[in-house]
C-alpha cells in the first residue's frame, strides 16, 4: 500500500478512523513476527498474494487427509494450538528451513486451523503498512444451512475506501470441494456473519441460533455466539487468541443465558458491530471489565487445561 493514498485517506476519515487505521497497521503481541521479521519483507502485500502466500505454508488440520492426502501424526496436532507468529514461524522453519516465499508441500505446512489462516495474513498485511484486523464468526459455505464457527482477516481495501473480508483458507482445493463462487479476497457480508451480526441477527428473531456452532461437535446455541462475541472483541483490541480459549463471560457449553447475560451481550454486540465507530469506547470495555479482558491464562476447552496465553 502507498504510505501517501493511506496518510492522505486517513487525514479525511471521520470517527477516529485514523486511529483506527494506525491501530490495525501495528503487530499485536500475536501477530508479531518478532526475530523473523525480515522473513515478511520479501513476501508480498495484496490480498491475493497474502492469501496465496499463506496457503503454501498452512494446512487446514481437519481437512489434511481428506483433501490433501496428508494424515496428520498425533505428535504434530499440537501445532494448531501454538498462538503467536513468531513460534508459528519457528515451527515453520524446522520443517523447512527455506524463504516463507518458498511454496511446502502439503506434509511440509504449518498444522492449524481457520485462525492460523486468519493470523498469518494479518501480521504480513500489517508488516507491509496494510491496515488488517481478525473476525470471529461465522461461516455459511462449509455446511448449507448452516453457519459454522470461523475466522477471517478482515483489511482495508484502500481502492474501495471500506474494510474487507479475506478468508486465505480458501485455496483452489477447498474452492472446488465447496463449490465456492465469491472472491476470497472480499467474502459477501451475508456469507461470513460476525459474532456481532449472528448475535444481533438472532436476538431479532430472524435466525435460529441453533444454526450457529460447530457441526460435527454437535456445539450450537446462542450460548456459542455469545463466546464469540468475547473471542471476537479480543481479537480486535489485538488478542487474536484460539478460538477455544475461555475466560471470564463466556457461557459454559450449552448453558442458557439469563436476562442479565442477554443483556450484557447485546452490549457487546452493540459495541463490535462498527468497531470503528466508536473505538475508544470499544478499547475501554474491553480493558476495563474483568469479565471481558484476556487474563495471563487462559483454559484451553480442547486440550481440557488452563495454559499461558503467550506460552504456545
Amino acid at each position: 500500500m502507498n504510505a501517501t493514498i493511506l496518510s492522505a485517506q486517513c487525514e479525511h476519515d471521520e470517527g477516529g478512523q485514523h486511529r483506527t487505521f494506525q491501530y490495525y497497521t501495528k503487530h499485536s503481541p500475536f501477530s508479531a513476527p518478532g526475530r523473523h521479521s525480515a522473513l515478511l519483507d520479501m513476501l508480498p502485500s495484496d490480498p491475493s498474494g497474502v492469501a496465496r502466500t499463506v496457503q503454501a505454508l498452512l494446512i487446514y488440520e481437519h481437512a489434511a487427509e481428506a483433501l490433501y492426502g496428508y494424515k496428520i501424526p498425533e505428535a504434530r496436532r499440537a501445532e494448531s494450538h501454538i498462538r503467536p507468529i513468531e513460534e508459528m514461524v519457528d515451527a515453520l522453519l524446522a520443517l523447512d528451513d527455506r524463504p516463507l516465499s518458498c511454496a511446502r508441500a502439503p506434509g511440509k505446512r504449518l498444522v492449524g486451523i481457520c485462525r492460523h489462516y486468519m493470523l498469518l495474513s494479518i501480521a504480513i498485511l500489517r508488516h507491509h503498512g496494510v491496515p488488517a484486523r481478525g473476525r470471529g464468526g461465522f461461516g455459511a459455505y462449509f455446511n448449507p444451512g448452516k453457519f459454522e464457527d470461523h475466522w477471517v482477516c478482515e483489511y482495508w481495501n484502500t481502492s474501495d475506501g471500506r474494510w474487507a473480508l479475506l478468508d486465505s483458507q480458501l485455496d483452489e482445493v477447498f474452492i472446488r470441494y465447496l463449490g465456492i463462487g465469491f472472491d476470497i479476497q472480499d467474502v459477501p457480508r451475508n456469507q461470513f456473519l460476525t459474532a456481532s451480526d449472528a448475535w444481533r441477527t438472532c436476538r431479532r428473531g430472524e435466525l435460529n441460533p441453533n444454526l450457529f456452532g460447530i457441526e460435527f461437535a454437535q456445539l450450537r446455541g446462542l450460548w456459542f455466539i455469545a463466546g464469540n462475541l468475547i473471542r471476537d472483541l479480543a481479537t480486535l483490541n489485538g488478542h487474536e487468541v484460539l478460538p477455544w480459549d475461555v475466560w471470564g463471560a463466556q457461557p459454559a457449553p450449552n448453558s442458557t443465558l439469563s436476562d442479565s447475560e442477554l443483556d450484557f451481550f447485546d452490549e457487546i454486540a452493540l459495541l463490535t458491530a462498527d468497531p470503528d465507530a466508536d473505538f475508544d469506547a470499544l478499547s475501554r470495555r474491553f480493558s476495563e471489565d474483568d469479565k471481558l479482558r484476556l487474563p495471563q491464562t487462559v483454559f484451553n476447552s480442547l486440550r481440557r487445561r488452563q495454559e499461558s496465553v503467550f506460552g504456545g
